[in-house]
């Protein structure tokens, strides 16, 4: 059906249009705009009803596409995979997460679209150009240009697409929060424990063996690691990352901290590895002013005086562990670190 088939009165007025005339002074004439074409559903009420209802059920599926993408990232297994023509194998959630929120975009850019080419006005309005510092008139029309087209869009009086649209932007977002589960679970409290228990035994990293006082010198700094961890473990990495230690040897009279006195053993102290800064392993160590460096941004820390931060952007002194000898004459932990291991997190306080 084209406006041909309705009668004249049936038909919106047409606009004006001013035609310029070249001439001497305006050598390029203004063609001015042409007849204006009108649209079905401005003629047929039917129409804007069908394209109304249209626009409704594309912010629909965007609602139910939003559903489903939670519920793809709920319910399917991260390591499912299934066999898609022609892309072959891939993952299940990924394939069905990206099919989903691909869908919810499309059908909300669709339904705009949709609606701004079939319901909203269509009108060509010509403005001339005008300074950049509008005037107040100017600025009166814009206001009343704007209020024109809000009442042009329909938006209050086509409640369906309103409604369904406001639905669809608003459940939309829900997809970028649930994005934030993909983050991983809550640390809990493996954060704020090791493989350290009284009684476990310090092992050498180097020989694998278990350390006695007798192999530590003064001055040395030796690497070592809990009882039963081993490196072909699975979970190896995760743990050493937490449980890693420096032994140091010191002199009973250099110690100046008396709780650290008090955890070592004949001056032998033993302290985290790991940096409190950024969690880089610390190896660096100088004998004579029993500094320990991080080589990562050079945060410097005072064995000799709790392992307090002397340089460097570290936030905290390195965690303390308390140590002895068993029956057998070996170094062993009594007990776990008394304070989370490597740099600070949202959850310690």
């Amino acid at each position: 059906m084209s406006s041909q088939d309705i009668p004249e009165e049936n038909l919106p007025a047409e606009q004006d249009a001013t035609v310029a005339v070249a001439d001497e002074k305006n050598p390029f004439a203004d063609p001015g705009l042409p007849p204006h074409e009108h649209r079905i559903q401005d003629i047929d009420e039917r129409a804007a009803k069908r394209s109304e209802r249209t626009v409704a059920l594309l912010f629909t599926v965007s609602m139910l596409a939003t559903v489903g993408f939670i519920a793809s990232f709920v319910a399917i297994p991260h390591d499912k995979s299934i066999f898609v023509f022609p892309l072959g194998h891939i993952n299940a959630m990924n394939f069905a997460l990206g099919l989903t929120l691909g869908a919810a975009l499309f059908c909300i850019g669709a339904g705009a679209v949709h609606w701004a080419r079939t319901l909203m006005s269509d009108h060509e309005i010509a403005d001339e150009r005008h300074p950049i510092a509008a005037e107040p008139e100017v600025r009166a029309k814009v206001m009343a240009d704007f209020k024109q087209g809000a009442k042009e869009s329909a938006l209050g009086r086509r409640k369906l697409i309103r409604n369904t649209m406001f639905g669809a932007l608003a459940l939309f977002p829900l997809s970028g929060v649930v994005l934030l589960r993909d983050l991983g679970p809550l640390p809990g409290t493996k954060l704020r424990h090791t493989l350290w228990s009284k009684g476990k035994l310090l092992v050498n990293m180097n020989t694998n063996e278990p350390l006695r006082p007798s192999d530590v010198a003064v001055g040395s700094l030796t690497f070592a690691k809990p009882e039963g961890l081993e490196e072909h473990d699975h979970d190896f990495q995760n743990e050493i990352a937490k449980a890693a230690l420096m032994i140091v040897r010191l002199q009973p009279d250099d110690i100046k901290d008396k709780r650290e006195l008090e955890w070592s053993h004949e001056g032998i102290v033993a302290y985290s590895k790991i940096c409190t800064h950024v969690g880089c392993p610390i190896s660096l160590y100088e004998q004579q002013t029993h500094h320990v460096l991080c080589p990562c941004h050079q945060s410097t820390f005072d064995l000799s005086d709790g392992a307090r931060v002397i340089f460097g952007p570290a936030g905290h002194a390195l965690p303390q562990l308390r140590i002895g000898v068993n029956d057998e004459g070996y170094l062993e932990a009594l007990g776990d670190f008394e304070e989370p291991v490597g740099p600070a997190f949202w959850e310690r306080g």
